[in-house]
């Protein structure tokens, strides 16, 4: 607990003080925190930091789904925090324009700059347009597959198989950032970052990422001018972030001066057009060429919607994929049920010869989707989305909102709610995704809000099923996967879900060969 608390503590002594206090006269896991005079509810935030995510859903368990955090004196942190879906479609969608992220969330995510998960009205509105149309592109789509595939036999594959030929066993959440780290950095530059392999090469950005992402968590709750002053005197998470930023500067700069040297280089157009030599830097750079942002400079811009997209890539699909692991290891029964229809759909044999299939293939895999979508409830790989409120304004719950008040939506909670899923949310059951005709179940997305709702919904959704549907069709047909014992699931207290020890599992191969 103290290792927890550490950084905040050796500045805060009299929280020190409070949390003593408090361990002796009361229970701090209760699930409704006290509001102290001038700290609030802090404390027990603190207390309970080491597990936020279950702590906060506990709270609105217990208080119909909506609950007013009430922060320190002054510190301008009180937050409406909700997991009802009334509040989720009214905030995302009937009411829309009267809750942007506004320029708290901005000055928190300062590192995304122009970005599209940074921005509101104008600049997010061209943003959202121009990418759903390259992402809609025959020619990307294409390449996200082949990419993939790639990586798959030449990357994932030879590491799983060095470990568990090894009987060692490995941390596939690192595995799977390494992974992910690489595909999106391929598809946002046309170049290949090699993150993982079998020596598993330490690279500082990729290093650098996590703990810039619990530096931008602590920003939720911790007032302005303390986490500035931390940033300014680089010390504790915040120095990740810094590090963080100066390094993706550096790698997408490079890449953007490269990328306008080649296009003034380079006459023919068939060439420029190339399907192989597609990635997404070129495409906003053409979209992009007049535009210079709130910053005024053209290179910032093209820099920020990079950036965005590539921590977006990353973070997503790699927490997904390592819940999903460590869920399917927890319900054998379930996994063999995946295996069972990767048999029937493919018409593979046990022990043939793995092989690539294409999204349309894919599709045919309705339990694994189910599967999919159910790990995605349980652990929505962004537990958390802020917004603010423009305007007075009263929420379907009856709670009213005053201008200018932050307001936190909380897909991870709602995921967890039996007012939502039923007594048996805690479960994981693939088949509430089946419909009794054999496809998928239609949620609402206010309902089933990991890839968000409304105007904001993701527009990534669509190639990161494509992602997770092959590496989990891979492994679960060419190996067993043994959760090791001893590792507690302890989240890291990050903007995503992450797991602060790793998920260490151990492999044994079932089918020889690779893909062919």
């Amino acid at each position: 607990m103290a290792f927890m608390l550490y950084p905040y503590l050796i500045y805060s002594p009299i929280i020190l003080t409070f949390l003593y206090i408090c361990y002796k006269h009361k229970n701090w896991s209760s699930s409704m925190p006290k509001n102290w005079p001038v700290l609030g509810m802090t404390p027990s935030l603190l207390w309970n930091f080491g597990s936020a995510n279950e702590y906060v859903t506990d709270i609105l368990r217990h208080n119909g789904g909506t609950f007013m955090f009430k922060g320190p004196w002054f510190s301008n942190t009180d937050m409406l925090i909700t997991s009802d879906p009334a509040n989720f479609r009214y905030i995302s969608s009937t009411n829309f324009h009267n809750y942007p992220k506004g320029p708290h969330s901005r000055e928190i995510f300062d590192v995304l700059g122009d970005g599209i998960f940074n921005c509101d009205s104008t600049l997010w509105e061209l943003h959202r347009k121009t990418t759903i149309s390259l992402f809609k592109n025959v020619g990307f789509l294409k390449v996200v597959e082949k990419t993939m595939w790639n990586n798959m036999e030449k990357k994932l594959m030879p590491v799983l198989d060095f470990k568990s030929k090894q009987g060692s066993k490995m941390d596939l959440q690192e595995i799977f950032q390494r992974l992910t780290f690489d595909s999106i950095i391929s598809l946002l530059l046309a170049y290949d970052p090699e993150t993982l392999s079998i020596d598993f090469p330490y690279n500082a950005f990729e290093n650098a990422f996590t703990k810039s992402e619990e530096a931008l968590f602590n920003r939720y709750f911790l007032p302005k001018f303390f986490w500035k002053l931390l940033n300014r005197l680089h010390i504790g998470n915040e120095k990740y972030l810094s590090e963080a930023s100066k390094l993706s500067d550096k790698l997408l700069y490079k890449f953007i001066k490269a990328n306008r040297e080649k296009e003034a280089t380079t006459t023919d157009n068939v060439e420029k057009e190339q399907v192989g030599d597609l990635c997404l830097l070129r495409g906003f750079m053409k979209e992009y060429k007049d535009q210079t942002g709130s910053f005024g400079d053209h290179d910032k811009f093209i820099k920020d919607t990079l950036f965005s997209l590539m921590v977006a890539g990353r973070d997503t699909t790699s927490s997904a994929l390592t819940s999903f692991f460590y869920l399917l290891a927890k319900n054998p029964l379930a996994e063999g049920k995946i295996r069972e229809e990767i048999h029937e759909k493919f018409g593979m044999k046990e022990g043939q010869k793995w092989k690539s299939f294409g999204s349309e293939d894919l599709e045919k895999l309705v339990y694994l989707q189910g599967a999919l979508y159910e790990t995605l409830r349980l652990f929505s790989p962004l537990p958390a989305n802020q917004k603010i409120s423009l305007q007075t304004d009263t929420l379907p719950s009856g709670h009213q909102v005053r201008k200018n008040s932050k307001i936190i939506l909380h897909p991870y909670a709602m995921g967890h709610m039996e007012t939502i899923w039923g007594d048996d949310c805690l479960e994981f059951k693939p088949e509430r995704w089946i419909s009794d005709k054999g496809g998928i179940n239609y949620v609402p997305s206010y309902k089933f809000t990991a890839f968000h709702a409304g105007r904001r919904s993701c527009i990534g959704k669509e190639f990161s099923l494509i992602q997770m549907k092959i590496v989990a069709a891979t492994m679960i047909y060419n190996y067993d996967i043994e959760v090791v014992e001893g590792y507690p699931r302890t989240q890291n207290a990050s903007v995503f879900v992450q797991l602060k020890y790793g998920l260490m599992v151990k492999l044994n191969r079932r089918n020889e060969g690779n893909l062919n």
